[in-house]
């Protein structure tokens, strides 16, 4: 979604983002997301009910961890 990604630079979205949201934003595939939170490596995430989301504001530190990270290495 092209939205999700100009929220996230532009300011928090009015929403929680999905998976889908989550895939798109970076490009990967969806099953890359699910296998981030089975690994504990992505974006942090939170069980509504059945459903997985996201806080922009989480995301957008795990984001900036990952450069800081990448950055030192």
């Amino acid at each position: 979604m092209a939205s999700a990604v100009t929220a996230l630079r532009a300011g928090l979205p009015d929403r929680y983002l999905t998976p889908d949201d989550i895939a798109e934003l970076f490009g990967v595939p969806l099953e890359t997301v699910y296998h981030w939170r089975k690994q504990r490596t992505g974006p942090p995430g939170f069980r509504v009910g059945r459903h997985v989301r996201y806080d922009p504001a989480a995301v957008r530190a795990w984001v900036a961890q990952q450069s800081e990270f990448d950055a030192a290495a």
